[in-house]
C-alpha cells in the first residue's frame, strides 16, 4: 500500500497547487489562531505564528532554520518582528521561488533553499529550528527530528504545530476519520505523545506542550465556506485526483476537529545547554 504522504505525492501536489492556495488562503498556508473569535483569518494566521515564537520565547537576533516554510510567512515574520536570520526550507521548488518573491517584497533578508527535511545539509548551526504543520508529510520523523537536534546550538529550541490524532481514539477512526484526512492532506499523523519520545531519544527535553484546538477550529469553518464554490471544483479537477481528495478531506477535518480525535497540538523542546556558549534567551 502506497504512503499518503509519500514524497513525489507531496512534491507534485505542492507544486501543481500552491498559486492557488496562496490565492485562497494567503501568505501563510497554516491554521489560524483565534483569541477573541472574530479576527480575520489573516489576523488569526499571524497569531498562530506569534503565539508559536511566545511559546518558545524566542528574542531577537537569533539564527532559524525554518522548515517546510511554504511561502516563507513565518520566515518573514521572524526576520521582520525579531530580526532573526532565517532559512527557509521546502521539498517544493515553487515555493521556494515564492517565498523569494514574498522576502524581496517585504524587504527582509531571509533566504529559502530547496531542500528535502529528511535530508537536510548545513555547514553552520542553528538558534531555532521552527517548523508549522510540515512535519506531519515526513516519512521518518524520528530521523528528522535527530537531524534537527544535531543542526542546534547547545540551549537552541525545536518549535513546531503540527497535526496529531488523539492517543485514545479508536481504531475504527483509523478508517472512517484518520484515513480520509492522511491521504487527503498527504500526512501520517502521530500522536503528540509519540513526538515527544522521538525528542527525547534524541536527547531534547520537551519544555512546552499544548493542544490548541480551542483556538485553531474555525480554520476549518473558513475552509468549508471556500469549497462551496463550484469554480474552485473545476480549478480540481484539471489538476488531478489529488486535489479532488484534498478538498473532500476538509470535512473530515472538521469533524476532527468537533470530536477531538484530531489534535492540533504544540510543543517546545531545549537541546541540553551544556558546552553552551553564550545563547542566553530573552536576552
Amino acid at each position: 500500500m502506497r504512503r499518503p504522504n509519500e514524497k513525489l505525492r507531496v512534491i507534485d501536489h505542492y507544486n501543481r497547487v500552491s498559486p492557488y492556495y496562496r490565492k485562497l488562503w494567503g501568505e501563510h498556508l497554516h491554521h489560524g489562531y483565534w483569541i477573541r473569535g472574530d479576527e480575520s483569518k489573516e489576523t488569526a494566521q499571524v497569531q498562530l505564528v506569534e503565539h508559536l515564537a511566545e511559546a518558545a520565547a524566542i528574542p531577537f537576533h537569533l539564527v532559524v532554520l525554518d522548515v517546510g516554510c511554504g511561502f516563507g510567512g513565518s520566515s518573514i515574520y521572524l526576520a521582520r518582528e525579531r530580526r532573526a536570520q532565517v532559512t527557509g526550507i521546502s521539498i517544493s521548488p515553487l515555493q521556494v521561488q515564492m517565498a523569494r518573491e514574498a522576502a524581496d517584497r517585504a524587504g527582509v533578508a531571509a533566504s529559502f533553499l530547496c531542500m528535502d527535511a529528511e535530508a537536510m545539509s548545513f555547514d553552520r548551526r542553528f538558534d531555532v529550528v521552527w517548523s508549522i504543520e510540515s512535519i506531519s508529510h515526513y516519512q521518518d520523523v524520528p530521523h528528522f527530528f535527530a537531524s534537527a537536534a544535531k543542526l542546534l546550538q547547545p540551549g537552541g529550541v525545536i518549535a513546531i504545530t503540527d497535526w496529531f490524532k488523539r492517543k485514545s481514539a479508536p481504531a475504527r477512526k483509523h478508517e472512517r476519520l484518520f484515513r480520509k484526512i492522511e491521504d487527503g492532506m498527504l500526512v501520517k499523523l502521530h500522536t503528540m505523545q509519540d513526538y515527544q519520545s522521538y525528542l527525547a531519544a534524541v536527547g531534547m527535553k520537551v519544555i512546552r506542550t499544548e493542544v490548541l484546538n480551542e483556538y485553531c477550529a474555525k480554520t476549518w469553518d473558513f475552509c468549508l465556506d471556500i469549497i462551496k464554490e463550484r469554480s474552485l471544483w473545476d480549478l480540481a479537477a484539471s489538476n488531478g485526483a489529488e486535489f479532488i481528495r484534498f478538498l473532500r478531506a476538509f470535512k473530515a477535518m472538521r469533524a476532527g476537529f468537533s470530536s477531538g480525535d484530531f489534535v492540533y497540538g504544540l510543543i517546545v523542546a531545549m537541546k541540553s545547554d551544556q558546552g553552551r556558549a553564550d545563547l542566553t534567551y530573552g536576552r
